[in-house]
């Protein structure tokens, strides 16, 4: 059913993991984010990798099932639960499966259950929060079909980047230009960081501080306010 889409290159992978999710929204006009609710399960995951998606049934997880088994290294299943919040659509047992298979993480707009092993288990797992109740297994769903997930379409071979901010999507045709404006941003972020540090280093000290922190663009836009 459905054959994977290609993996994003090494290269191009590499070069995300040395940013983060804010500079990708950014470098995407402010845009790209999922829902706010969908974060990691547990503090310092971070994923990046080739979506693959499955779209569900409001609380069946059959196809999630599916996506997990016939998922492999180098890509993260993004899972369609339509926001349902009586049932979880994965626990332990799923994601150590999702784990062993190679899998780089899950992003789930919908509940999970097994907080404290999910914790312990330390593998990338992005939810809008836990509830006991399981999932049914019924179906019927699809997988490796566009989908929205988190209020963002998402299509199979897009790139998925998730930490502790929440989770971004880049779209296939967008991800060199993407890439290349977040890598310029922060180039751009380390000089003001830069400068900032000095500037206080120097007021701690007495001195008065060459430098302004005040960014260039700040003057020209309040122009026309004050």
């Amino acid at each position: 059913m459905n054959d994977l889409p290609r993996l994003l290159s090494e290269e191009l992978i590499k070069r995300a993991k040395h940013l983060n999710t804010t500079l990708i929204s950014d470098a995407m006009g402010c845009t790209g984010s999922m829902d706010y609710k969908i974060k990691p399960v547990a503090s310092g995951m971070k994923v990046v990798g080739t979506a693959i998606t499955v779209s569900m049934r409001p609380g069946d997880n059959l196809f999630l099932h599916h996506a997990i088994h016939s998922g492999k290294e180098g890509y993260v299943l993004v899972a369609d639960g339509k926001g349902h919040t009586q049932n979880a659509y994965l626990g332990e047992l799923m994601a150590r499966a999702a784990k062993a298979k190679g899998c780089e993480g899950i992003i789930i707009d919908g509940l999970v259950r097994d907080k404290d092993a999910l914790t312990e288990l330390a593998f990338p797992i992005f939810a809008k929060g836990y509830i006991p109740n399981g999932p049914f297994k019924d179906g019927p769903g699809e997988f490796n079909t566009p989908i929205s997930c988190g209020g963002v379409p998402v299509q199979p071979g897009d790139l998925i980047m998730g930490d502790e901010d929440g989770v971004v999507v880049v779209p296939e045709d967008k991800i060199e230009t993407t890439l290349s404006k977040a890598e310029k941003k922060l180039e751009y972020e380390e000089v003001r960081l830069k400068t900032i540090r000095e500037y206080e280093e120097s007021r701690k000290q007495g001195m008065n501080p060459e430098k302004s922190i005040e960014p260039v663009w700040l003057e020209e836009k309040l122009k026309s306010f004050l």
